[in-house]
């Protein structure tokens, strides 16, 4: 059978804001070449007009599959500015919004209203399309997709990439915890990136251990940088990269604490931080009141060639999250010949092996390890070469093949 897959997102590349749009490119991408077809539904700013195409398709660039834009102003992660001069720009209407959403960081303004918009939208375009089953990403799709089931009578599977527990440990969104635990239920199979993942979604959610797979992430070393990064000798100053949203979920107060501990013992190094979030400029008064801030460099949101720049500048890449779902940023710093290390509280963690592993809040360890790399140049070459080694079993293809089996199973077809 010749399934066809309607998707739902709410980034895709080039429109991305963090790793759940690398994820869906690079699952959706494996999809295609499988044969598997797709169409994405992709939420955009503004109004979409697209001259001389009544179905509003865009071109997605990758065979079997098909991009439809969603007139949408879903921001998953809010937008990040100074927090002395934001609120007030804030309308009252807007404030009493984020009230019953529980808070607009990390979720932006308007967010209940959005994602209730979203799922009308998109209950309107799939009347337009034929499908045989309904893939939903995260909890702002969810909505959409368990209203889409329910008028279709077609199964729903959700991938959960990221819970609330992960973005906001204890002190959960209320509104956003129901959402995903409604999803999960509604659904006739749960998509989790790692086992990691799936015991929060079994023990927080009540979800039946029997309904959740496991699907690993995985990583396209096309175009990946073989050759080995310039010697530190040659650069100057040692780098170790901070790679990621700068929000509590990854954990960058630690990674700052760990840089103090290995500038009191080697003053050669500098600490880059690569990113955007809501702990942003928390971070850089940290990074000052620890007395480093002339060591740490706030680069914001990296994207394309500047990302590879910043892999090729890095001696080691650190992933300090309190809770990662998965992790494929330590992957992408693999295909780079950057050695890797991660939390101990991540899903790339339990299956992992050639990587320095820390509790994210053992700054003492974290910064013992940071330092052992960049002291002995054959613990570095043996971490940057065995890993990438391992890192070419994560592929993509694999996932996709993952998830067409989970297809086959909820459609009951051979």
């Amino acid at each position: 059978m010749n399934i066809k897959t309607l998707m739902l997102g709410w980034e895709f590349p080039p429109y991305i804001s963090g790793g759940l749009g690398t994820a869906c490119y690079g699952l959706t991408k494996a999809m295609g070449r499988l044969g598997m077809e797709v169409t994405f539904l992709l939420p955009r700013m503004g109004p979409v007009r697209l001259a001389g195409n009544p179905e509003m398709v865009l071109e997605s660039g990758l065979p079997h599959i098909r991009l439809r834009p969603v007139p949408s102003s879903l921001l998953p992660y809010g937008r990040f500015g100074n927090p002395h001069s934001a609120q007030a720009a804030v309308p009252a209407e807007t404030r009493r919004l984020e009230e019953l959403a529980g808070g607009p960081a990390p979720y932006g303004p308007n967010i209940c209203e959005e994602v209730h918009r979203y799922a009308l939208r998109v209950m309107k375009i799939a009347e337009t399309e034929e499908f045989n089953v309904i893939h939903a990403h995260d909890w702002m799709t969810f909505p959409a997709g368990v209203a889409l089931a329910a008028q279709s009578g077609k199964p729903l599977v959700v991938q959960i990439h990221s819970t609330e527990f992960d973005r906001s440990g204890e002190h959960v969104n209320q509104y956003v915890y129901d959402i995903e635990r409604h999803g999960m239920h509604a659904a006739a199979k749960v998509i989790t990136v790692s086992h990691y993942t799936r015991n929060i979604v079994v023990n927080r959610y009540a979800v039946p251990p029997e309904k959740v797979e496991v699907i690993y992430n995985g990583i396209d070393f096309c175009g990946g940088n073989a050759a080995p990064p310039p010697a530190s000798s040659a650069r100057g100053d040692k780098v170790v990269l901070f790679l990621g949203r700068i929000t509590m979920q990854k954990g960058p107060e630690y990674f700052l604490y760990a840089a103090k501990r290995v500038l009191e013992k080697e003053r050669n190094v500098k600490f880059v931080m690569a990113g955007d979030g809501d702990r942003l400029y928390g971070t850089i008064d940290l990074a000052a009141w620890l007395g480093i801030g002339h060591k740490v460099f706030f680069t914001r949101f990296l994207r394309g060639a500047d990302v590879d720049r910043a892999y090729r500048m890095a001696d080691l890449y650190v992933m300090p999250s309190v809770s990662e779902p998965f992790g494929i940023a330590p992957l992408e710093a693999l295909r780079h010949n950057v050695p890797v290390l991660i939390s101990k509280s991540s899903g790339i963690a339990e299956t992992f092996q050639n990587a320095l592993k820390v509790d994210f809040w053992d700054i003492n360890e974290m910064a013992n390890k940071i330092v052992a790399v960049l002291r002995h140049p054959p613990l570095q070459e043996t971490l940057r070469t065995n890993g990438r080694k391992e890192a070419l079993r994560f592929r993509w293809e694999d996932s996709a093949a993952r998830v067409s089996e989970v297809y086959h199973r909820v459609l009951n077809v051979a």
